[in-house]
């Protein structure tokens, strides 16, 4: 609801007051600030007991990882060859080639009587191999595309970036629970509700960049919201398969479902905002396919919870 709040807010201000503040935060380092304390918080929130008991599902855990690594940009690749406008091309390549979703994706788990742990553990080790993933296959997919048209990848400045947003406030956090804050349900609880407005602060920013073009082309927002479907779609599948493939049952496949098909989206922003900035659309296309699995998955958990009470 407050996601559809700030993006609708954004997109009917006439007056471009709301979209001038978010492009004013946007332009003055929000987005790093704001995704630095969501991984600050995220650090402190993770129960490390749980992630270690995560880590001994290991074909679960294979499942996801290639989903994520390998299956997202084939499926991404395999979109690019429509005729579709190239920032939209882009923009799928970035949601490709993210880790997995920070909160959504763990919540929905648990509420589908999944395993928390493993979702946990699985959002923590995406995240931290994503340094080295994103700048690869971010590199792979635009040659794949653009093969006659250059576009700089600036893999050590990716990673650096990645780092310092990701690795460095994440450690920080685990540092601050191990040592100096005792984490209690309730207090945990908050900082969730806290990273979950952050995140609708980062849609805030984000929506407030692309709120010109929303409603200068309104057509093709329902190409991007049909292909981003498809993407996310494809993702769900191979994850239903491999789980049946290799008899994953109740308790083990949900957090196979729901951390290997959803993206983050603050880095897709930080992404997009740092080194693809002619591209508009590509913004376009995070956000609107965040809105897009939410909606999916949202519905799914509620059915995977109804058939195996």
């Amino acid at each position: 609801m407050g996601l559809v709040f700030v993006f609708c807010s954004v997109i009917l201000d006439r007056t471009g007051t709301i979209s001038f503040v978010g492009n004013y935060l946007k332009s003055h380092h929000g987005p790093d600030i704001v995704i630095f304390i969501i991984f600050v918080i995220s650090g402190m929130i993770v129960n490390v007991n749980e992630i270690k008991s995560g880590i001994k599902d290991i074909p679960s855990t294979v499942v996801a990882i290639i989903t994520i690594l390998v299956i997202s940009p084939l499926a991404a690749g395999l979109l690019s060859l429509f005729p579709l406008e190239k920032g939209l091309i882009i923009g799928l390549f970035i949601v490709a080639a993210m880790p997995t979703t920070l909160s959504s994706g763990v919540v929905m788990t648990g509420k589908a009587g999944g395993n928390i742990a493993h979702a946990l553990f699985i959002t923590i080790f995406s995240n931290s191999i994503s340094i080295f993933s994103i700048p690869f296959v971010l590199s792979m997919l635009l040659s794949f595309s653009f093969r006659s048209q250059y576009i700089a990848i600036d893999h050590i400045a990716i990673m650096t970036r990645l780092f310092l947003l990701v690795m460095l406030p994440l450690t920080i956090g685990l540092i601050n629970k191990k040592f100096f804050i005792k984490m209690k349900a309730d207090t945990k609880i908050k900082m969730q509700v806290i990273n979950q407005i952050l995140v609708i602060g980062i849609v805030f920013m984000a929506a407030s960049s692309t709120a010109e073009m929303f409603n200068n082309n309104i057509s093709q927002i329902f190409l991007i919201v049909f292909f981003v479907s498809i993407f996310h779609v494809i993702l769900l599948l191979f994850s239903f398969f491999s789980t049946r493939l290799l008899k994953i049952g109740k308790g083990r496949f949900e957090s196979v479902i729901f951390m290997g098909s959803q993206k983050t989206l603050p880095l897709a922003i930080i992404i997009q905002l740092t080194y693809f900035t002619d591209y508009d659309s590509a913004l376009l296309v995070c956000v609107i396919h965040h809105f897009v699995h939410l909606m999916i998955d949202g519905y799914l958990c509620t059915r995977i919870k109804y058939k195996t009470r």
